[in-house]
């Protein structure tokens, strides 16, 4: 590891050791606000908590025109189902493991922690020749990019962006899609279990999960859409009720674990066993190429039934149905740009709470037109089921421009530093880029960083080797504007 890496990682901990999980960023704003204070850097905070450092020209950069530098604050938190990490306490553990960098059963956080690192980083170094600079962190891009929808125009100065958001050096990202959230709640009738049923667990847990937008087209299961056909099939083999059922976590990452309990007579048991266990063989073969860890599972609970009550037959079905209808994954490609996903949804979280099951569905497509139709598929089976739905964090996409100066001096100065192209791409996935791009009709934007594998599930890691790359491309490319 070379020194500037091992700088650059030793202030990436130093943000691990911050609670930071979107929506609760309070502590990470005000750590940066000192760290710009001890450096004598002019820090603003706009009324969504987002931060705008100034960091003045070095050397022969101070003629040239300011470039904003952004990332965002808040990282996805999720943890393995055997992980006792307190995301609102508990410090991120890294864990060096060769090349790569990953946590101890959770997300590691370089989504987006690296990016502040390598920012602050850059600003610390006088022997960088730079222009001036705005270090743009930003609150809440995970939940619903609502830092940026909400900033104000002139919280920024610059013309030119260089967002540190992107997951493989090397690729130059100049497009995203736009997207949309769904929340669904279907009202459930109740009704007291009969002595004669029993309690069951049932369980589908231990797929990979991911991205909801960059790994939605790499076959990886749904817990919830595994889980909805699961009891599917037992609602077609027994006579059962559904008492509580609970999957996924947020809105951009894919489920990978779900449970559902449900009450049946314990007569029908050993048949719905081996209904378990035939299906569970299925789906482990359905998606072998993808899934090492899939399982499926009914085990019995010790409750006494006469204290339970339990979604009438009538609504668990109905409940069954609508998990089923909602659509799920790569609903079309481009036909403009090969491999690219043009439109997905993600079946995200669904929960039985209170009298109601509460779904939340995320929906993404370059084309926004596309974004409307996919949104009225998922509101057409929520309305059949009679359920009641609001949409909210719509964001733009962003559309590529090709002509970019900003991309052409980017692609010039990557080919003379490692004598070979980058590679220019679109992504399936929403960036700030696009509001930002919505704010500032002229903003010249790109997006890049370092590789990060499998980010928004425990299996994120970051390609330490790549941190390198990327330094040495932005401080040539900072210099190249002096």
């Amino acid at each position: 590891m070379d020194k500037k890496t091992h700088e650059i990682l030793e202030i990436f901990e130093k943000i691990n050791r911050i609670p930071r999980c979107s929506k609760k960023e309070e502590k990470i704003s005000r750590w940066l606000a000192q760290w710009a204070s001890q450096n004598m850097y002019d820090c603003r905070k706009d009324s969504s908590g987002n931060i705008n450092i100034k960091v003045p020209a070095r050397q022969a950069g101070a003629k040239a025109p300011s470039i904003i530098i952004q990332g965002h604050m808040d990282m996805v938190c999720e943890k393995t189902d055997d992980s006792g990490h307190d995301f609102s306490s508990d410090p991120i553990r890294c864990i060096y493991d060769g090349e790569w960098l990953k946590a101890d059963k959770t997300t590691l956080g370089a989504d987006n922690g690296i990016a502040i690192a390598i920012g602050l980083a850059l600003s610390g170094d006088p022997a960088i020749v730079h222009p001036p600079l705005e270090l743009l962190f930003t609150v809440d891009e995970e939940s619903g990019l609502t830092g940026a929808k909400n900033m104000d125009p002139e919280f920024l100065e610059g013309s030119i962006l260089l967002n540190i958001d992107s997951e493989e050096e090397g690729i130059f990202t100049i497009g995203c899609a736009g997207g949309e959230e769904t929340r669904i709640v279907l009202p459930i009738n109740f009704s007291q279990i009969t002595s004669q049923y029993h309690i069951y667990k049932l369980t589908a847990a231990g797929m990979r999960g991911g991205h909801s937008g960059i790994d939605i087209n790499k076959h990886r299961a749904s817990a919830n859409k595994i889980l909805a056909r699961a009891l599917h099939l037992l609602a077609k083999t027994a006579t059962m009720q559904l008492i509580s059922i609970k999957g996924g976590t947020t809105h951009n990452a894919i489920a990978r674990s779900a449970e559902a309990t449900i009450a049946l007579s314990p007569s029908e048991f050993s048949r719905i066993q081996d209904c378990i266990k035939n299906f569970g063989q299925t789906v482990i073969s359905e998606y072998a190429a993808a899934e090492n860890s899939l399982a499926l599972s009914i085990s019995q609970l010790e409750n006494d039934p006469n204290d339970i009550s339990a979604a009438t037959p009538q609504d668990t079905y109905k409940i069954i149905q609508l998990l089923l209808a909602l659509p799920h994954g790569v609903t079309a490609m481009s036909a403009d740009i090969e491999d690219l996903v043009e439109t997905s949804s993600n079946l995200a979280a669904i929960e039985i709470e209170g009298k109601s099951l509460k779904i939340l569905t995320s929906q993404r497509s370059s084309v926004m037109s596309k974004l409307e139709e996919i949104t009225a598929k998922v509101e057409a089976s929520a309305a059949l089921a009679g359920a009641t739905m609001h949409h909210v964090n719509r964001y733009p996409a962003w559309q590529p421009n090709t002509a970019s100066p900003l991309l052409e001096r980017c692609k010039e100065v990557y080919q003379k530093l490692f004598s070979k192209d980058p590679k220019v791409q679109t992504i399936h996935a929403g960036l700030e880029c696009g509001i930002i791009g919505s704010k500032h009709r002229n903003m010249d934007m790109i997006s890049f960083g370092p590789t990060i594998k499998n980010p928004h599930s425990p299996d994120e890691r970051l390609f330490i080797p790549s941190i390198a790359k990327i330094w040495d491309f932005l401080v040539a490319l900072l210099k190249s504007y002096s």
